[in-house]
């Protein structure tokens, strides 16, 4: 009788012990979440076109693509991610991903909480946030034990601000020039951007087809962590099969990658079936 006891002990210890990481990590999630969908609301406004009748042609164009008079100006967004994400360049097989993200753009902020499946019933947690002008990152295994803690690095708040203007093509309105971005032409087909949020400023190239949809943005040194150190890296994120969600026509597919010396090293593909806008 004693050794089942011992062992019936030791099943409630190891039972408590992953209810109180999950708790901790659902109630960590939940806190940062709640910094976007509880943050105040401005006096609605409406998108005006002609402000951006000086803007380079091709931008123009996507402009009058994705948007139209009196449509909202977007102040939150909440979306779903269906897709893969590759840990290592050296992998082949994609692993499965399911995330939903939010965004606020009178702050500019977000917060990303992915769950990556990689292998049969173990999965990666992770919360990627950009929060009152800093970026921030963690991540464990089954919501338990602990992989990445990031915070508190310049590195990150820039990361997090390039991550932000580069997916404002999900919410296209964050990208005129009234919410805070700069446009300069570099040629017929490209356009360089720049945001500016507290101490941190970043620009992306943004590449656009004939049809003026935005197809890239392109960071050429982004950075990216490795074995502690953050590298800047050239870094591209590709978007297609656009569709209309509301007043909005935006990209309904995602993907990710750094160029790396010998190869393009994708690590992130999503498609977008449902976008939510306030």
């Amino acid at each position: 009788m004693k050794p089942f006891l011992a062992v019936l002990l030791v099943a409630l210890i190891l039972v408590f012990f992953v209810w109180r990481s999950q708790t901790k990590w659902l109630q960590y999630t939940e806190e940062k979440t709640q910094q976007i969908t509880n943050a105040p609301l401005k006096e609605q406004c409406v998108v005006n076109l002609s402000e951006v009748a000086a803007l380079p042609p091709i931008v123009q164009k996507y402009f009058h693509l994705a948007l139209t008079d009196n449509a909202p100006i977007i102040q939150k967004v909440h979306l779903i991610q269906a897709g893969g994400f590759r840990a290592k360049p050296e992998l082949k097989d994609w692993s499965p991903m399911s995330a939903e993200q939010y965004f606020s753009t009178t702050l500019p902020g977000f917060v990303w909480k992915a769950k990556i499946q990689m292998l049969p019933g173990i999965s990666i947690e992770v919360c990627d946030a950009y929060l009152k002008h800093h970026g921030q990152m963690k991540g464990n295994i089954a919501g338990i034990f602990p992989i990445i803690n990031a915070h508190d690095r310049s590195e990150l708040d820039q990361g997090a601000l390039q991550r932000y203007l580069a997916e404002a093509v999900w919410f296209p309105t964050a990208l005129l020039p009234s919410q805070g971005v700069e446009w300069k032409a570099i040629d017929d087909h490209k356009a360089l951007a720049t945001l500016s949020v507290g101490d941190t400023s970043v620009s992306l190239t943004f590449e656009f087809n004939t049809k003026g949809e935005i197809i890239s943005a392109f960071a050429p040194d982004r950075y990216r962590e490795v074995s502690g150190n953050f590298i800047p890296t050239p870094w591209k994120a590709k978007y297609a099969n656009y569709a209309s969600f509301s007043y909005y026509r935006v990209p309904s597919y995602g993907e990710v990658g750094w160029e790396l010396p010998d190869q393009m090293y994708s690590y992130f593909k999503a498609d977008i079936p449902q976008i939510e806008f306030e």
